[in-house]
């Protein structure tokens, strides 16, 4: 399955006791087409209020229906603000999550001094100027093999929290809009948005670029800027 979701009105994607999950919303609506429970499997988790805009995922059925009318019937009995964009038989010993090789995800960050109003909901307004020189520098010094403990979320159990990034790019559109793309083969808890926090801090001029090779040796959570918002957040790509 390739689902796109609105992430605003849930508390993630895992099924939790606190709210309404994205997994619980389309696990019932399968299971509400098949007549069948099943668990759905995803090539991770997001947390409350980011959205995807390609999130993989997989379960196993016993169903004779075919697979278009279970993509049918999903999409018809789901919420608006989720969507099964494609669905496909697969691999018996097919795992979202475990055979996923990579992600993909794009912060969004509306940079312009007016607080814009249409589209707020998916992006991060940032009223002070921001220096994309100086904000691409320090993008540099993060990509390769790190221990990204500073940009893990405070209380996370995650004891090895050395990762490879791949890439990171700051592209900025005519609208003033900022997409920061992280790609990288596994993140840590609040990794991109943390990422994301810290080079805004170097682009109104908090920290230098400079700073971020000494933030990352420091292991610190407190020595790195702020978390970015949840709502500018998308998964963008699960690579396989």
């Amino acid at each position: 399955m390739i689902i796109e979701y609105d992430g605003a009105a849930y508390c993630g994607w895992q099924r939790q006791l606190n709210g309404v999950s994205i997994q619980q919303v389309v696990e019932d609506a399968v299971a509400q087409i098949i007549g069948e429970k099943v668990s759905i499997i995803a090539s991770g988790r997001t947390d409350a209020g980011v959205h995807a805009l390609n999130q993989v995922a997989s379960f196993q059925s016993h169903s004779l229906l075919s697979v278009n009318k279970i993509f049918l019937g999903v999409n018809s009995v789901l919420p608006e603000d989720i969507v099964v964009k494609d669905l496909q038989e697969a691999p018996p010993d097919f795992n979202a999550l475990r055979d996923a090789k990579g992600k993909v995800y794009v912060y969004r960050i509306r940079n312009q001094h007016v607080r814009p109003v249409l589209g707020r909901q998916y992006y991060w307004f940032v009223r002070f100027p921001l220096d994309l020189v100086r904000m691409r520098e320090a993008a540099s010094y993060l990509n390769g093999e790190h221990d990204f403990s500073c940009f893990c979320a405070t209380g996370c159990d995650i004891k090895n929290r050395i990762r490879t990034l791949g890439s990171i790019t700051i592209y900025q559109r005519e609208n003033g809009m900022l997409e920061i793309t992280v790609e990288s083969s596994g993140f840590l808890r609040h990794m991109v948005r943390n990422i994301v926090g810290t080079l805004v801090d170097v682009g109104r001029g908090k920290l230098q670029p400079k700073d971020i090779p000494e933030i990352i040796a420091g292991r610190d959570r407190k020595k790195a800027g702020v978390a970015a918002p949840a709502y500018g957040l998308f998964l963008k790509e699960v690579k396989y």
